[in-house]
């Protein structure tokens, strides 16, 4: 039995110092089918948290309600008691799992102010609301379903300059309408156009009508109508981080609309300064034409 065992090892031997005997499966060539990984499609997952300060207007409410028919994917939350304490918005947003925030902080019960901001890194714009002008107001024949998602148009001035690519690329974010929003509906049927004129966006929402209402009939024809609301932002300035943060860009052209109203008045108080003025000098010339006493006066000869 063990002669039989030498014999054996010493074949194994032999065979594997010519190269014969059985092959290992590592060594066999086999035609495997190569498995193409196809690369995962990006998800858009932004969410949008839409807040306000106190002492808003009714008008600065219906405007927020129109922005919210507009965004399907805005998540709506109570009103922040506190306008110093802008650090606790990037926890609120983390709070309702958003990643964008749209915040109104109206002044004075007549000045709006927007805060656009990517949260919690940044970075946030601040700009100023003006012409503001609801759905309710214009009464425009324009209509699009509840919950659409919506095209983006930006002006080619956007790309000119620097704060307008970043304002850009923030507003596709917050305004741009995910596929997978819970609220979404599955079909595109208006367009929201963000324009630059005299350093301030304009911002329009419109219709896609592919039909002539003049011909119902008639061949395809794509037209435009207006829905609404209109707005005008005019950017203040950028932060680098979350409402805050080192400042990015400063616009030096703008004038915040109290010290407008501050002008004014003093314009209208100097009108009311020059006209006491004159008063003044008007009396003045009247005591100094004014003739003195005559020795010979009627009053004195027959006293």
């Amino acid at each position: 039995m063990a002669s039989i065992l030498k014999t054996q090892k010493a074949n194994a031997l032999k065979a594997q110092a010519n190269g014969k005997g059985k092959r290992k499966a590592d060594d066999m060539e086999v035609d495997q089918e190569t498995e193409v990984v196809a690369p995962k499609k990006k998800k858009n997952k932004q969410r949008v948290l839409l807040l306000s300060s106190r002492g808003i207007t009714h008008r600065m409410r219906h405007f927020m309600n129109d922005l919210e028919a507009l965004l399907p994917h805005v998540k709506k939350d109570s009103k922040l008691d506190s306008k110093s304490q802008l650090h606790l918005l990037p926890e609120l947003a983390d709070l309702n799992n958003c990643n964008n925030t749209l915040y109104f902080e109206a002044r004075r019960h007549e000045d709006l102010y927007m805060w656009a901001a990517k949260t919690p890194n940044g970075p946030s714009i601040k700009m100023h609301v003006q012409n503001v002008h609801t759905m309710d107001e214009l009464k425009m024949t324009g209509n699009c379903l509840r919950g659409s998602r919506g095209l983006l148009s930006f002006d080619g001035a956007f790309e000119e300059t620097e704060w307008g690519r970043l304002t850009k690329e923030v507003f596709t974010h917050i305004f741009g309408v995910p596929s997978t929003a819970r609220r979404a509906k599955p079909f595109i049927d208006h367009i929201l156009t963000f324009s630059i004129l005299d350093s301030k966006i304009w911002f329009r929402n419109f219709q896609i009508l592919e039909k002539d209402p003049l011909q119902p009939n008639g061949p395809p024809h794509t037209t435009l109508i207006e829905i609404g609301p209109r707005f005008v932002l005019t950017p203040i300035r950028i932060f680098e981080g979350a409402f805050g943060g080192a400042t990015v860009f400063s616009n030096p052209e703008f004038i915040s609309p109290a010290a407008v109203r501050s002008a004014l008045r003093r314009q209208q108080g100097s009108k009311y300064g020059h006209r006491k003025d004159a008063q003044i000098d008007t009396e003045r010339r009247k005591q100094m034409r004014k003739r003195g006493e005559d020795e010979l006066a009627v009053a004195k000869v027959f006293a």
